[in-house]
C-alpha cells in the first residue's frame, strides 16, 4: 500500500488554482453610483442655470408687443440712463462701438442685434446708438421691451 505524503484530503496546494468554494472575481462595471452623481450634478445645474443670466440692470419700458422666436443668442447692447453703454455686459465708450461691432461680426452683418435702453435714458442717447449700428453695417436691429402686465 502506498501513500501520498502531500495529499491532504484529496486538494491540491499548487499556487493560483481555484478551487470551487473561491470567490469569483465580478468583471462588471457598477454603474449605480456614476448615475448618482450625474443626477445630483443634474438637478444642481438645473437650479444654479436661471442664476447665470446676469445683465447690466436697466429698468425697460413695458409695451403690448409679442416676444420674438430668436434661433441663437444675439448681441446685446444696454443704454443706461446715466448715458452708459455696454456691449453684453462690459462697459465701453461710445466712440468704441462701431469699432467693436465690426470686430466681432461673426456671420456677416445678418446678426440680430437687440438694443436695451432705459426708460430713463433720453431719447437721443438710445437713437444715437442705433445710428452708430447702423452705420457700422448691422441691419437687423429690435428694440427690448418688458411685456405690459394685466
Amino acid at each position: 500500500m502506498a501513500m501520498s505524503v502531500g495529499n491532504s484530503g484529496g486538494r491540491s496546494r499548487r499556487r493560483g488554482r481555484r478551487g470551487p468554494n473561491k470567490a469569483q472575481v465580478m468583471s462588471e462595471i457598477n454603474v449605480t453610483p456614476f448615475v448618482d452623481v450625474m443626477l445630483v450634478l443634474l438637478i444642481i445645474f438645473m437650479v444654479t442655470a436661471p442664476l447665470l443670466t446676469v445683465g447690466v440692470p436697466i429698468d425697460l419700458p413695458e409695451t403690448k408687443a409679442s416676444q420674438l422666436n430668436a434661433e441663437s443668442e444675439p448681441i446685446t447692447i444696454s443704454v443706461k440712463k446715466e448715458g452708459g453703454i455696454f456691449l453684453q455686459e462690459t462697459e465701453i465708450p461710445l466712440v468704441e462701438l462701431v469699432a467693436k461691432l465690426k470686430a466681432i461680426a461673426k456671420n456677416g452683418y445678418e446678426e440680430r442685434i437687440f438694443v436695451r435702453g432705459d426708460k430713463g435714458a433720453t431719447y437721443g442717447d438710445v437713437i444715437e446708438v442705433m445710428a452708430l449700428i447702423s452705420s457700422s453695417g448691422y441691419k437687423r436691429l429690435a428694440m427690448i421691451t418688458l411685456q405690459e402686465q394685466k
